[in-house]
């Protein structure tokens, strides 16, 4: 058993798609080769079936109800894992899995403290569990955030008009669209790319501000059509997506949920750090854009007097 297996990990979004997928797989995992879980996710039918699902293949599991689109309830999550830690609930806390994630059309949407909603659950409640827990991991332990090639553009995302990031200001793109601008799939588009463009950003500097033998890594598991993150993105989109279901090799939470686990257990990514980019079960090389000092420091500061405010 490797020192992540031994211990406990923290999965957010458990209850649907990717999240449901790593749980499972993490679950279904020999004894030697399982940590404990503990579920961070919307309260409900949801949270308990894959709870129960989990402990049902060996797992021990503790569920912890939590809002993220509401920062209170992230607060009170973080401060739930340290009791449990303390009372010995579960193992030391050894990984963390940021997999939560929203894609909406409509930018004025905002979140319970006023914040973009995409940007708000995406980043801003990742940064604020793992800013809360980041002194109750024991190393050697990893970080694994959910990032997406939706970043940059190429041909085939030009095609189906998946808009890349706009990189603003975070304060500026933490600010939910006005009332009368009229909603649009491909401003929503351009929120969760760059949403996905400020998770390698806080990446890079996590890892630069994490204790040692903390390693940060982010997971991009590939196109999944069908999931709930492409029903935001109209359409034709939405159509595409079913017909490339069919195709041997695309990517399903069936299929990216044990690369998932993989990543964030096996000892063969042990050496994975920096905020290394990893596509499936490939580190790829990020474009160039995607590693700025510069915005990587301002993403940190901005990240700390949004969270601030909403305290």
């Amino acid at each position: 058993m490797n020192s992540i297996a031994a211990g406990t990990v923290l999965i957010t979004g458990p209850t649907g798609g990717l999240g449901r997928a790593v749980t499972l797989a993490i679950a279904h995992r020999p004894a030697e080769q399982r940590p404990d879980l503990l579920l961070v996710g919307r309260p409900g039918k949801g949270l308990t079936d894959v709870a129960e699902a989990a402990r049902a293949a060996g797992a021990t599991v503790q569920e912890i109800g939590c809002d993220l689109a509401r920062l209170a309830d992230v607060r009170d999550a973080g401060r739930r894992v340290k009791d449990l830690l303390e009372a010995g609930a579960v193992r030391p806390l050894r990984g963390i899995v940021a997999n939560a994630g929203v894609s909406v059309a409509d930018t004025r949407n905002a979140s319970a403290d006023g914040y973009e909603l995409t940007l708000a659950v995406n980043h801003l409640a990742h940064a604020q569990l793992i800013g809360d827990l980041l002194d109750s991991l024991t190393a050697p332990a990893r970080i694994v955030l959910l990032g997406s090639n939706t970043y940059h553009q190429n041909i085939f995302r030009r095609i189906l008009h998946v808009a890349p990031a706009v990189w603003r200001d975070p304060i500026e793109l933490a600010r939910p669209a006005a009332s009368d601008q009229p909603a649009s799939v491909e401003q929503g588009g351009i929120a969760y790319s760059n949403s996905k463009l400020a998770v390698l950003y806080y990446a890079h500097e996590l890892q630069r501000r994490a204790p040692s033998g903390i390693n940060v890594s982010v997971f991009e598991p590939g196109f999944m059509p069908g999931t709930g993150l492409s029903r935001a993105m109209g359409p034709g989109l939405q159509r595409v997506g079913q017909a490339l279901q069919r195709i041997p090799g695309v990517s399903s939470p069936a299929r990216s949920g044990p690369m998932l686990a993989s990543i964030v257990l096996d000892d063969r990514w042990a050496h994975l750090r920096d905020g290394a980019f990893v596509v499936k079960n490939q580190e790829r090389e990020v474009k160039p854009f995607a590693v700025d000092r510069a915005r990587e420091s301002r993403l940190w500061d901005a990240t700390a007097e949004l969270l601030k405010s909403a305290d």
